[in-house]
């Protein structure tokens, strides 16, 4: 009698995101983080920005080789969305800008931080890429005499 097939969906382990599925991904993931950040530790932002860096290697990681470039471009986009629920503001408009401004500011390390992680993770992906290209373009070539 035949083993009956598996019925659970697997991901193959070589599927990436796009480009823009990447960024998206990392929106979410820092607005759902800035959310959670202000429900639990009153808008923490040395909290915020230590989350942006797991944020910042996943999205470095899961980017397709085709669109590597986006990942670094994401995510400060990503980090200056997920500030919105976190930043201070007394009230009005003006005063909301301001915190959100202030806690760019005062956060810039954490920015720069993740998105180095994110642009060395990407520079070394590429290099890998381009090195097995390389090899493979060599085996396919015949020696010459």
């Amino acid at each position: 009698m035949p083993a009956a097939p598996d019925p659970s969906p697997r991901r193959p382990s070589h599927a990436r995101l796009t480009g823009l599925g990447a960024g998206l991904l990392a929106v979410a993931l820092m607005l759902g983080l800035g959310c959670v950040d202000r429900w639990l530790g009153g808008a923490s932002l040395t909290a915020y920005g230590v989350l942006f860096l797991p944020v910042s290697v996943l999205t470095a990681l899961w980017v397709r080789p085709g669109d590597l470039r986006a990942a670094p471009v994401a995510l400060p986009i990503a980090f200056a969305v997920g500030l919105l629920p976190v930043a201070d503001g007394d009230g009005g408009l003006g005063s909301y800008a301001m915190g959100l401004l202030t806690a760019l500011a005062t956060q810039a390390a954490w920015l720069y931080a993740g998105t180095l992680v994110a642009a060395l993770l990407v520079l070394g992906r590429r290099v890998a890429l381009v090195a097995a290209h390389r090899r493979a373009r060599n085996r396919r070539q015949p020696a010459t005499p």
